[in-house]
């Protein structure tokens, strides 16, 4: 029996050293991996290597460890929520991957599956394919690292000829995330929204690392509910269902008058 249960968060992230390359999971806030990211702030952790659709908020999410200043470079498809990122960033404090979603999702997948790169459509005829998007700063004004020219093909697709651009797949050192249930082979269940791009950055990393707010015995979860198999989870540490779970925007309807 293989049991991947660790006692805590900060016994799961120990290990963790500076300048690692970390795949998050989440969007927006939803299936934050927070109780993870907390033990990895209070280590020290630092000159981190952060892949994650996005940073999170000034307070929340992998906001806390960028105001703490301890990633070095974000790759993102998604920075808009964040002013402390945009500082960092236009200072050049922060290196920026800017990625479009739908191919960050593939990278992340694709690195898991053991597949080195992908030919896609989206970015072509754009400084995605062509090059030149601001990566870091000089904090001048001035760009001081931009985005590479990448490699680009013609494709027949569905009768009709396309230029797609190459992309290559991630492996991150870790991955860090988030699931409703788990089991202690590793077996995960994700909750609605928070299965975004948490099974994907859960493939990607060497060393899997899951929070999971309900820990049951192998066999408890039927094989057809299982959304993420255990052979990509090395560690999972049970956080209860007691544990915050903030909303980005919430929206409210203004009362009507006599209802």
């Amino acid at each position: 029996m293989i049991d991947k249960q660790v006692a805590s968060a900060a016994d799961a992230v120990a290990d963790i050293p500076d300048g690692a390359t970390i795949a998050v999971g989440g969007f927006g806030l939803s299936g934050n991996p927070m109780a993870l990211i907390d033990a990895l702030l209070a280590q020290g952790t630092t000159d981190l290597s952060i892949i994650s659709n996005n940073c999170g908020v000034d307070d929340w999410g992998l906001g806390v460890l960028l105001a703490a200043r301890r990633i070095r470079k974000m790759t993102s498809s998604y920075v808009g929520e964040n002013k402390e990122f945009e500082r960092q960033f236009l200072e050049g404090d922060l290196e920026l991957e800017l990625t479009p979603q739908g191919t960050l999702a593939e990278k992340l997948r694709a690195g898991g599956a053991g597949i080195a790169a992908f030919f896609t459509p989206t970015g072509v005829g754009t400084q995605v394919a062509e090059g030149g998007l601001p990566r870091r700063y000089d904090g001048n004004g001035g760009i001081a690292v931009a985005s590479p020219v990448k490699e680009t093909r013609l494709f027949t697709v569905g009768g009709r000829e396309r230029e797609c651009v190459l992309e290559e797949g991630i492996v991150a050192d870790y991955a860090l995330v988030h699931a409703l249930r788990g089991d202690r082979h590793g077996n995960l269940v994700f909750n609605k929204a928070a299965r975004n791009f948490n099974p994907l950055a859960a493939m990607s990393g060497r060393v899997c690392i899951a929070q999971v707010e309900e820990l049951v015995e192998p066999g408890e979860i039927d094989a057809d509910a299982i959304h993420l198999p255990g052979i990509y989870v090395h560690r999972i540490v049970e956080v209860g269902s007691d544990i915050e779970k903030r909303i980005e925007r919430r929206t409210v309807a203004a009362p009507v008058e006599g209802a």
